[in-house]
């Protein structure tokens, strides 16, 4: 059911991908990255794009990579279970892309808008993608769970930037979105073309979220070799 749900809308979504037990060793090393600005330089902003000297809350801190930063990881069993997830939806052919860590802070009430993650990535000849986005706590509509609407097959809407340094967003507000909560544990999937938002964290605990991209080995390849690496640079790519 999972499989032709995602073939069909472009998303889905997984009730348990992971323990309790394994839900809290990540968040011990989740923390530790959320806490430490000079070990994130680099890899980490803030997709609200709040660039003033005196906010000391970034509302939604995103930091790209963050295997690259503690490489044990790769070792959690999270991975293994993604990828095994990722290459029965589209193929054995599927490899890790990138990770990357979101969290909305308590209290901040900041939206991530209505886009297409593929607005971000250059154009390739293979479109398969799967992003895997793992809730490290209860989510809702309160303190921002994802939302969705069905895939418009390979359809890239135009994006801009609502804000200098913020997330991508499109102009229109679809009105047949979906909000899909989650325990702790639970996970959704969906494609590049899927089009998602989340409302802000009106809560006092945090939205803590691990992504974990995927894309068939050549594709990363073929990235890798054109200078894309996925460091979390506002870089994105105009419709056709």
């Amino acid at each position: 059911m999972l499989k032709k749900d995602f073939i069909h809308n472009g998303f889905a979504h997984l009730e348990q991908l992971l323990s309790f037990e394994e839900v809290v060793e990540l968040r011990k090393l989740y923390n530790v990255l959320l806490e430490d600005k000079k070990l994130t330089a680099g890899l980490r902003s803030d997709l609200s794009g709040n660039s003033s000297n005196t906010e000391t809350v970034e509302k939604i801190t995103q930091i790209m990579l963050p295997s690259r930063i503690k490489p044990q990881l790769l070792q959690k069993q999270v991975y293994t279970k993604a990828l095994a997830w990722a290459q029965n939806l589209l193929g054995e052919d599927m490899a890790l892309d990138f990770d990357m860590l979101i969290n909305k802070a308590p209290f901040t009430n900041t939206e991530t808008p209505w886009h297409q993650d593929a607005a971000y990535w250059i154009d390739l000849p293979d479109k398969r993608s799967v992003s895997c986005w793992i809730a490290l706590d209860d989510v809702y509509e309160e303190n921002g769970c994802m939302w969705f609407v069905p895939r418009y097959d390979n359809q890239l809407f135009k994006h801009t930037h609502s804000k200098e340094g913020g997330a991508l967003s499109i102009a229109i507000r679809p009105k047949d979105g979906k909000p899909v909560p989650l325990k702790a544990g639970g996970c959704t999937f969906h494609d590049g073309f899927t089009l998602h938002f989340s409302k802000g964290n009106i809560t006092d605990g945090p939205r803590r979220a691990l992504i974990l991209n995927y894309r068939p080995q050549e594709m990363i390849q073929l990235e890798r070799e054109q200078g894309m690496d996925h460091t979390g640079k506002r870089k994105f790519r105009k419709s056709k």
